[in-house]
């Protein structure tokens, strides 16, 4: 990871529309446009946009309730009802595809 300090500026003309479509995408990824811009040049980011830092946490949410069932099947080997785990395992399939 580079923790250079950054003490240099970078300018550079674009169009309008250039601009435009930069500011857009990099407000869709919910950075700034200096982030987005060092992503875009394949540098690693030190800061998370808000909305990386909520697919985290959902993500985590997800993992913890995937452990838990998990734990729950391997602790109840065999009275587990199979068609329960299957059902919690398709819902977990569920919410990390909308992420």
């Amino acid at each position: 990871m580079n923790n250079a300090k950054k003490t240099e500026n970078l300018s550079m003309r674009v169009s309008p529309k250039d601009k435009e479509l930069i500011l857009a995408m990099a407000a869709e990824s919910g950075m700034s446009m200096a982030d987005f811009v060092r992503v875009r040049l394949g540098q690693t980011r030190v800061r998370r946009s808000k909305i990386e830092r909520e697919k985290l946490l959902h993500m985590a949410r997800i993992g913890n309730n995937l452990n838990q069932l998990a734990r729950w099947a391997n602790t109840h080997k065999s009275s587990a009802d199979s068609l329960l785990v299957l059902a919690e395992l398709t819902a977990i399939e569920q919410e990390l595809k909308c992420i």
